[in-house]
């Protein structure tokens, strides 16, 4: 498995001798379409684990297998295709099937179809290598490194609607943070949904982490309680569970906002990351998702799950062109390496490769 988060650079105020100490290694380096285009340009620190090529291989294969019936409808429509208007017809079709959305699809589509005129492509290969290019720009805007060492602890409030994989990713989220070198806190505060505060304690005595959590209490209190701890025992991480809702749960949205608010109350500045949970097979729902959690709570960043055998997979270009809040990581699976930093230039090859 390869590490996939961001370190801050830490500069000492006073000038001083480079010190031979290693530094922690960073989770999910910035990579540019460039560098993946060419191993052997690269811009990452020495110390940073680059990936093996068999691991890099691996996450590949299970992200083309994942995303295959969202594919599917998509690169089969360029096997021995004439460039014509039912080659676009059908092509805007299979984009509004994969939940691309409107907005979306008339984007790629009028780009493409300049581009093709601009550039005189004339077979569907060409045609194809264009849209993989087009769609590839379309979601760059959402490549975003996850960066730790911002802040000490770094909160964390973590949202979703229940049944998107909302504890199961603060899970896999804290394991690898752990694994590099990140000292973390759960705290339980999804007080609405039952179990929900059992599933984080399981995650938490399976990776050794202390679980702050009341057995009927306030979630705003909960949050507060482990922002204090989190500042007294002097840890990197502090990931704060909240309710699953839907938006339309006005209620509850009000009460998701005041654990933001209590939240800042027990740290100035924090949440430093307020995260949305989504599973990819909802589509288009996903989208008003982020709408409505965005509008609330001001997101910083996605995790999208599930995408394993969802044919909604092109919601991320809806997501790119609608509201476009950076998404961290996609999950293809229930394995803690089948949840992975989103790489722009690799969705698209597992789409439409």
């Amino acid at each position: 498995m390869f590490s996939f988060f961001k370190k801050k650079p830490v500069t000492p105020d006073v000038p001083q001798a480079p010190s031979p100490v290693p530094q922690a290694p960073s989770l999910a380096p910035a990579r540019s379409p460039a560098a993946l285009a060419s191993p052997a340009t690269t811009d990452l620190p020495d110390l940073l684990p680059i990936e093996e090529p068999a691991q890099k291989q691996s996450w590949m294969s299970r992200l083309k297998a994942g995303l295959s019936k969202t594919s599917g409808n998509l690169s089969l429509l360029f096997v021995g295709a004439k460039i014509d208007d039912d080659l676009y017809d059908e092509l805007e079709a299979a984009l509004l099937m994969s939940d691309a959305g409107v907005e979306a699809t008339e984007y790629l589509l009028t780009a493409l179809k300049r581009k093709v005129k601009e550039d005189k492509l004339l077979d569907a290969a060409a045609v194809k290598a264009a849209l993989k290019q087009l769609l590839t720009e379309l979601l760059l805007p959402l490549q975003k490194p996850f960066e730790l060492g911002r802040h000490q602890p770094m909160v964390m409030m973590i949202s979703g609607v229940n049944g998107a994989g909302k504890t199961t990713t603060i899970g896999k989220l804290a394991k690898h943070m752990q694994s590099n070198g990140q000292s973390v806190l759960l705290a339980a505060g999804d007080t609405f949904r039952a179990a929900a505060r059992e599933q984080l304690m399981v995650w938490g005595q399976r990776n050794n982490i202390t679980v702050i959590s009341q057995a009927s209490g306030d979630p705003a209190a909960v949050s507060f309680d482990a922002v204090q701890s989190g500042k007294a025992r002097g840890l990197d991480v502090v990931m704060i569970d909240t309710a699953g809702r839907l938006p339309t749960q006005l209620h509850l949205m009000e009460e998701l906002k005041k654990v933001q608010r209590v939240i800042g109350k027990g740290m100035d500045g924090a949440p430093h990351e307020t995260l949305l949970v989504i599973d990819g097979n909802t589509g288009q729902n996903a989208l008003a998702q982020v709408k409505a959690f965005d509008d609330a709570l001001k997101l910083t960043g996605l995790v999208i799950t599930k995408l394993d055998g969802t044919a909604k997979g092109g919601v991320l270009a809806a997501i790119a062109r609608v509201r476009p809040v950076p998404v961290y990581f996609i999950g293809i699976g229930e394995k803690i390496e089948d949840l992975q930093p989103f790489v722009a230039a690799e969705f698209v090859e597992a789409l439409l490769g």
